[in-house]
């Protein structure tokens, strides 16, 4: 396999899909700069309706929430175990098509679980306590469906069995993507934030809801798939950072814009 090779602009957006509920799509840093860029971004009717659905909460912010479901199994087994296999889908084996049945059964996977909570949360005849949830599922989803390991293969678990050497310690792929390579740049949320502001917005589509889930998913497992994403050793070679990090990036931009989208239209005036 070729390693390497540039990819397309088009490819920006990314997620791998894991076939394990015990990895993250991105670190804590990702899953905040994701709910901040939206932030940036809320309309005054949406960021009232946030205020709403998150007093109480010890945090009542985006980012406050943004990794929330990802602490369901220590604060909430039941819910946690109920929710594992709505964090990815595994789209590499078969081309990045999308086969519901096969790839999402029973509603089981990252793409279905976005629009049930999407549906949910811009459904305002539903409890706030409801909403509320749905709210931290949509925030952590519109994250996770683009991180480079949550959309791609499952017979590694979205690179979690494919470990590596990253700055002399072990790691694995999936872990480089969904932190690794944004904490090596030592940057406060604060500063990577405004650096992600710097990068170009990514227009949203019409109409807004339901997300379009499938086509983020697919273009996520394409990025999964590309050749050089995977290393041809189990050291990392040099370059590797440089060429992939701006995609991790890229990636956090895009997923934020479309959260804003997502939010503005759910929670705009009904």
């Amino acid at each position: 396999m070729t390693r390497f090779r540039l990819l397309a602009p088009a490819l920006l957006l990314s997620l791998f899909a894991l076939h394990t509920p015990q990895a993250q799509a991105w670190g804590g840093q990702g899953h905040r700069l994701v709910a901040r860029v939206a932030d940036t971004e809320l309309t005054p009717q949406a960021k009232q309706q946030v205020a709403l659905l998150l007093a109480g909460e010890p945090d009542p912010t985006l980012a406050g929430i943004a990794s929330w479901a990802d602490e369901l199994r220590e604060h909430d087994p039941k819910l946690g175990k109920e929710s594992s296999r709505w964090h990815y889908v595994n789209l590499g084996e078969h081309d990045c098509a999308y086969d519901p049945p096969a790839d999402c059964p029973d509603g089981n996977c990252v793409i279905e679980a976005l629009k049930r909570q999407t549906a949910l949360l811009a459904d305002r005849s539903q409890p706030i306590e409801a909403r509320r949830q749905a709210l931290k599922f949509v925030v952590h989803f519109v994250g996770d469906i683009h991180q480079p390991m949550h959309a791609g293969y499952a017979h590694d678990k979205g690179g979690n069995d494919f470990q590596l050497q990253f700055n002399g310690k072990g790691t694995n792929l999936h872990s480089l993507w969904d932190s690794g390579m944004l904490y090596d740049r030592h940057l406060s949320d604060d500063d990577y934030l405004a650096q992600l502001l710097k990068l170009p917005a990514t227009p949203a589509a019409k109409p807004v809801l339901p997300p379009d889930a499938v086509a983020w998913a697919q273009a996520s497992c394409r990025v999964a798939v590309a050749p050089g994403v995977y290393p041809d050793t189990h050291v990392l070679p040099d370059g590797y950072v440089a060429q992939y990090r701006p995609l991790a990036e890229a990636a956090l931009r895009q997923a934020g814009d479309r959260l804003a989208a997502i939010l503005n239209a759910a929670l705009g005036t009904p």
